[in-house]
């Protein structure tokens, strides 16, 4: 199967996951569905050609394997599969052309079920609407590979045992789970601008559509600051896209990046918008990290980047928000602002704390600060116990070049 097939299935996937659960009511059924359905498109692709219409072509064979299911059941679960099949809605949806709908963002609405927990809700969007595995979302909650599987698959079930419709929910209900919804949307952003696992840096799909559906979430709430917020530092970072890799795709820290290659257009959107929704209030954490990325991006050197302003931005955003990734990026703006010993009296806070534990991440700043204050041998070993730890692989590249370096200053001495 080539490269742009797999990509386009893995792209149609939420969308026809979010028409056959709509359809049939059953989230774990419809999901079995579409992957048969997209394991035929994978068998049957290579030989016949692509269909002329991808989405419709799955969803009439997902729809069709629902069906089945159904008639090997009883008799009333037999007829209501006939009714469903038949149902014009259905047939419908066969013949939509994907970009006049989106069951994409409907299923984002209806995987934030009343009867899971905000963490299992977020989890299981991840896995339908964002197409991550399960290893992926387990780093993001920052949780073992077998803890997050478990939780998805408890969440199906909880969802089957509720009782209450797999339904698109109500003007009310969607704003219950406005945070879930941008919670979600920000982590597949996160994911798709700097993969966590495996060879490419960056998943241009998945931070693509994850800017669309937030577009498609401001659309349905276009005076709420914090889908504002979102968006806005969606912009703002993916404006650096361009600069972040070399032509091999290695990594290229933002202070090493040339910023004439970041997107304008994008910067200036970004830039608007935090600008008209901030004075509007009440202020979140999506608010403020846009502003942050947005002086990031107003520095036209490296040099110029306006640390004062960041760590207060950053002691804000702490403030509002727990999170040890938080206090991490905090602890390097403390220490652009008062000295590498600053950041490393936090960094040590933040190990005390436990919540980012063998986190390659917090090793990694750890190796950073500690080279700004020029203990290169301990510098060394944290960027090397860093690489070792990550499953990116240009990010492993990158840290493992940095020990080198390192190594090569030291011995040159």
């Amino acid at each position: 199967m080539t490269r742009l097939d797999t990509a386009l299935l893995r792209t149609l996937a939420p969308t026809v996951l979010g028409v056959i659960a709509r359809r049939f009511g059953d989230f774990a059924a419809a999901e079995d569905a579409v992957q048969e359905a997209l394991l035929a498109a994978a068998r049957q692709w290579p030989r016949d050609g692509a269909p002329i219409n991808p989405a419709g072509w799955l969803v009439q064979v997902a729809a069709r394997r629902m069906a089945d299911q159904a008639r090997g059941e009883a008799a009333r679960r037999r007829r209501e599969a006939a009714v469903a099949l038949d149902d014009p809605q259905t047939m419908a949806a066969v013949d939509e052309v994907v970009p006049e709908s989106d069951d994409t963002l409907l299923l984002l609405f209806m995987c934030c079920h009343p009867a899971l927990t905000p963490a299992s809700a977020i989890a299981l969007t991840l896995r339908a609407v964002g197409g991550l595995t399960t290893a992926e979302i387990a780093k993001a909650f920052l949780v073992p590979e077998a803890t997050m599987a478990q939780r998805i698959s408890r969440a199906k079930q909880t969802i089957k045992a509720s009782g209450v419709a797999f339904a698109m929910p109500t003007a009310a209900q969607q704003i219950e789970r406005l945070g879930s919804v941008l919670h979600i949307l920000y982590l597949i952003f996160s994911e798709g601008y700097a993969s966590s696992i495996g060879p490419d840096l960056q998943r241009r799909d998945l931070a693509n559509e994850a800017i669309r559906l937030t577009r498609a979430v401001q659309a349905l709430r276009p005076n709420d600051g914090e889908v504002a917020g979102l968006l806005a530092l969606m912009l703002l970072t993916d404006a650096r896209r361009p600069a972040r890799s070399d032509p091999d795709g290695g990594l290229i820290p933002l202070a090493d990046q040339d910023r004439r290659l970041w997107d304008g257009r994008m910067i200036a959107e970004g830039v608007a918008l935090i600008s008209r929704t901030l004075p509007r209030g009440p202020v979140g954490p999506y608010q403020i990290q846009a502003a942050i990325a947005a002086v990031h991006d107003e520095a036209a050197r490296a040099e110029d980047t306006d640390w004062r302003q960041i760590l207060i931005l950053y002691d804000v955003l702490s403030g509002l928000s727990d999170n040890p990734m938080v206090r991490l990026n905090q602890a390097v703006a403390a220490a652009m602002v008062h000295g590498p010993r600053a950041g490393l009296d936090l960094l040590d806070a933040i190990d005390a704390e436990g919540g980012l534990a063998g986190h390659h991440r917090l090793t990694a700043v750890r190796a950073h600060l500690l080279e700004m204050a020029g203990d290169r041998a301990a510098a060394i070993d944290c960027y090397l116990a860093a690489a070792g730890a990550t499953t990116s692989l240009p990010e492993r590249n990158y840290l493992n070049s940095k020990a080198a370096k390192l190594g090569d200053k030291r011995e040159r001495q």
